[in-house]
């Protein structure tokens, strides 16, 4: 589904991403892993056009996704939950999911009712402004304002930070569903080992800006976790 070749990154003089070489395969969830500061989020604002690449390549089922513009990708079925949610806190629930309506691959008139079967207190809270909350049901919105797109591949910056437990373990169950029901491609970036082995069929993991080691997730063994993933 995504394929990342030889990609390198900049800011100014300072070379931040090396070499970087990641398969996600289609109808999978993909863990993108690592410390603090490494380059996990630049490497996603890189697939999502926010940052430029100096070279390499970036695939997605076979199309050079890296020469399309940012809205484009949208277009192309690519939804992105950002790190730290990023919703429009003055906008209502309702308008902050019917931002995506038309950019995605469908062009849909109204919110799909899938958005309300995954998440129902977004059905209750229509009308309430998306700063007024709670930390949980904003990650919710900003999680159903990406599948507003139809996405093919779903991309998730932390998606459990800051989040109660109970809605963890709803977002945890809400991406198998999405896996086994639709199909979709999942690319994960989180902290939480725990709620990466329980959802997750692969794991990547960056250190430095340079891809380090990869696999299924059942290789994911403690000599990689102490070298890699402990502060």
């Amino acid at each position: 589904m995504l394929q990342i070749e030889q990609l390198n990154q900049y800011y100014g003089e300072s070379h931040t991403l090396w070499d970087i070489e990641l398969q996600v395969p289609a109808g999978q969830c993909t863990a993108l892993m690592g410390r603090n500061g490494v380059g996990k989020t630049t490497l996603l604002s890189c697939i999502m056009g926010h940052q430029a690449i100096a070279s390499g390549s970036i695939l997605l089922q076979d199309q050079p996704l890296h020469k399309l513009a940012v809205e484009k990708r949208a277009a192309l079925g690519v939804g992105y939950v950002p790190q730290g949610r990023q919703i429009f806190p003055l906008l209502t629930v309702r308008e902050n999911l019917e931002i995506g309506l038309k950019s995605g691959r469908k062009k849909q008139q109204a919110i799909p009712e899938l958005i309300f079967e995954l998440f129902p207190v977004l059905h209750e809270m229509l009308n309430r402004r998306g700063g007024d909350l709670s930390g949980g049901q904003q990650q919710q919105l900003a999680i159903g304002r990406a599948l507003v797109l139809d996405p093919q591949l779903l991309i998730l910056d932390e998606p459990t930070e800051g989040i109660q437990p109970n809605i963890v373990q709803e977002i945890g169950d809400i991406i198998q569903r999405l896996k086994s029901e639709l199909g979709m491609t999942i690319l994960l970036v989180e902290q939480k080992l725990k709620f990466v082995r329980a959802i997750a069929d692969r794991f990547a993991i960056l250190d430095r800006g340079r891809a380090m080691a990869s696999g299924d997730i059942d290789t994911l063994n403690e000599n990689l976790i102490r070298e890699y993933l402990t502060v």
